[in-house]
């Protein structure tokens, strides 16, 4: 059974005739003959009595709603499909890690909104981990996360870097480790840490420089929100490692401190930020204008924020 002949069944329903259905589907009514024809050859019994008109039999009339609703659901279909591809979508949902959303996303969310202001932006704070499996899930278009090679290698992906972002340490103004200006690695594993919460990529990469260095991680807490790292390590001498933009608000509160990690070769860590969506979903209008917007703005943005805030970075070694 094909759509054609469900159609042609239609049109020879609704007019009556079959000259008068091959006029209205604009084919011969040879055509129309055979279309129907063949449906009734696949269903196993006539659908019309060949008279003068064409009237429907028993059979034909219980066909009929059901092709009617066949056809109409193909009908809504395509054009849903053409709404799409034209750039017609209610909404567009991203997820992103927390320091993207509080500070280099919202240029691209501004300027997105002026080029499809029919479209609804669903932006949703999580950590990496998770917003790639919403991504590959079908839950979100886009995620901007810390990458994961482990996650991310997929034919079906598009993995984009945007930025290296270096990895500090934050403590309290009075904290024993402010009297150093890089912190050596020893001297971190003597203090109990504040981590993100299992999941983030931020914890994995904390865990995996210790393990690197046969140290031993004092893990004291878990937590996703950057209010909560500078409540809790501005009250004694818990630190954390943090990202260079979750530390922008903390370098303007004078009860916390910052300071670099000591490394080798005037090299230091950093996390590699990166833009992933599936290849289908580049080809719909607002997603690929999204996907550009990110990849022109987020990293001359990140670059005057980390500049703005740090006039004097170091370069730094990606760790993914």
């Amino acid at each position: 059974m094909r759509l054609e002949q469900l159609q042609a069944f239609l049109a020879v329903a609704e007019t009556g005739s079959f000259q008068q259905a091959a006029r209205k589907c604009g084919v011969t009514q040879s055509t129309i003959s055979r279309q129907v024809q063949g449906l009734e050859a696949d269903l196993g019994l006539p659908l019309f009595h060949r008279t003068a008109q064409a009237k429907l039999t028993l059979g034909g009339e219980r066909l009929l709603p059901r092709a009617k609703k066949i056809c109409s659901e193909w009908q809504n279909a395509h054009q849903e499909l053409s709404d799409l591809m034209a750039g017609k979508q209610p909404e567009l949902c991203i997820a992103a890690i927390h320091s993207v959303c509080a500070y280099s996303l919202p240029p691209v969310l501004l300027q997105f909104a002026k080029d499809f202001s029919d479209v609804q932006l669903r932006v949703t704070s999580l950590g990496s981990d998770r917003a790639l499996k919403v991504l590959k899930d079908g839950l979100v278009d886009l995620a901007i996360v810390m990458n994961n090679r482990f996650l991310t290698a997929s034919p079906d992906l598009i993995v984009e870097s945007l930025y290296n972002e270096p990895i500090e340490v934050l403590m309290a103004a009075n904290h024993p480790l402010t009297q150093y200006e890089t912190i050596p690695w020893t001297e971190l594993g003597r203090y109990q840490q504040v981590l993100f919460k299992d999941g983030y990529g931020m914890q994995r990469l904390v865990q995996d420089q210790f393990d690197r260095r046969g140290m031993k991680l004092q893990a004291a807490l878990e937590l996703n929100t950057l209010d909560a790292f500078r409540g809790v390590v501005r009250c004694g001498e818990l630190i954390a490692i943090l990202p260079q933009t979750a530390l922008i608000e903390a370098q303007l509160d004078p009860t916390l401190a910052i300071r670099k990690i000591e490394t080798t070769n005037d090299t230091g860590i950093s996390r590699q930020v990166v833009v992933v969506t599936s290849r289908d979903r580049l080809q719909i209008p607002p997603i690929g204008r999204f996907y550009q917007l990110v990849k022109e703005l987020m990293p001359a943005y990140f670059t005057q924020l980390t500049t703005k805030n740090s006039p004097s970075l170091s370069p730094h070694t990606q760790v993914a």
